[in-house]
C-alpha cells in the first residue's frame, strides 16, 4: 500500500506509538484521521502535522463504547467516503500480580485492548469489504505470545487480539483486505506511565526498549509489504518461536528475564 492520498484511521493517536504513526503516515502523503480521548493532545498533533505540510483531522472517541464507535466511523465514511488503513493502536496495561490487580483495572484492559479493538475493526472491515480493498493493523504484543508474571491479564488481552486477527484475516482475504499483527516488546512511550508507575521495570529493561519512531517505521514497512506478522525486536521474535516449541525449557532457561517485572 502506497500511503499518498490514502485515508488512514489511527486509534490511540494522541501519544506514543500512535502519535509517531500519525506523523509518519502524514509525511507519506496520507490524510490522517486521529481517534483518541484527549482532544488537547490531538489538536497539538494536528497543528504539528499541518506545519509539516501534512493533512490531519481528529475526533474524540471512547473506543469501549460500541455505539459511539459506530457513529464516529459512520461520520468518517460520510466525510471521506472510504477507509484505506486502520491502525488499532489504542491500548492500556497494568503490570501487577493477578492477586493485586483490581476489578476496575481488569475491566479496563479487556474493554480497551479487546472490545474496543474489535468494535473499531468491525466498522472498518465493513467499509473495506464494500471497497474490496484495505489494510488493518492490530498492535498486539509479545506478551500475547509469552505471557510473563505481573502481566497475566494484559498478556491475555493481547493473546485475544492475536487470535482475533488470525480469524479476521481469513474472513476478509477474499475481499482484498490485508491484516497485519504487530507484536512489539516494551516501547519507550507514555504507556509505561500506567503500566509501570514506579519505573522499576523500565530501569531493568531500558537497554532493550524499542524506539517509538523506529517502531512506527517498521510497522509502515510491514504494511507496504503486506506482512502477516511483525515481531519486534527480531531476537524476541525468535524467542517467541522457541517458546512455542519447547515452553518448559524456555521458561527454565529464560526465567530471570521473564520475571524482570
Amino acid at each position: 500500500m502506497k500511503l499518498k492520498n490514502k485515508r488512514v484511521v489511527i486509534t490511540g493517536a494522541s501519544s506514543g506509538l500512535g502519535r509517531e504513526l500519525a506523523i509518519l503516515c502524514a509525511a507519506r502523503g496520507a490524510h490522517i484521521i486521529m481517534l483518541a480521548r484527549s482532544i488537547t493532545k490531538m489538536k497539538t498533533l494536528k497543528d504539528e502535522i499541518e506545519q509539516l505540510g501534512g493533512r490531519a483531522v481528529y475526533e474524540s472517541l471512547d473506543i469501549t463504547d460500541a455505539e459511539q464507535v459506530h457513529l464516529t466511523f459512520q461520520a468518517i465514511l460520510e466525510k471521506f467516503k472510504r477507509i484505506d488503513l486502520l491502525i488499532n493502536c489504542a491500548g492500556v496495561g497494568y503490570f501487577l500480580p493477578l492477586t493485586e490487580t483490581n476489578t476496575e483495572e481488569i475491566e479496563q484492559m479487556i474493554a480497551v485492548n479487546v472490545r474496543g479493538l474489535i468494535y473499531c475493526t468491525r466498522e472498518a472491515a465493513q467499509a473495506m469489504e464494500a471497497q474490496k480493498c484495505g489494510s488493518i493493523v492490530m498492535i498486539a504484543s509479545l506478551a500475547g505470545i509469552i505471557t510473563t508474571p505481573k502481566s497475566v491479564v494484559y498478556g491475555a488481552t493481547k493473546h485475544a487480539v492475536i487470535g482475533f486477527a488470525n480469524g479476521v484475516r481469513m474472513e476478509l482475504e477474499k475481499a482484498g483486505v490485508h491484516v497485519t499483527v504487530v507484536n512489539p516488546g516494551p516501547i519507550r512511550t507514555p504507556f509505561m506511565n500506567n503500566a509501570d508507575p514506579t519505573g522499576t521495570y523500565r530501569k531493568r529493561v531500558d537497554r532493550f526498549m524499542l524506539d517509538p519512531r523506529r517502531t512506527a517505521e517498521r510497522i509502515l514497512h510491514a504494511v507496504n509489504t503486506n506482512k502477516r506478522t511483525l515481531n519486534l525486536p527480531w531476537y524476541m521474535g525468535i524467542g517467541s518461536k522457541l517458546y512455542q516449541i519447547v515452553p518448559s525449557v524456555f521458561e527454565r532457561v529464560c526465567g530471570p528475564f521473564l520475571r524482570m517485572k
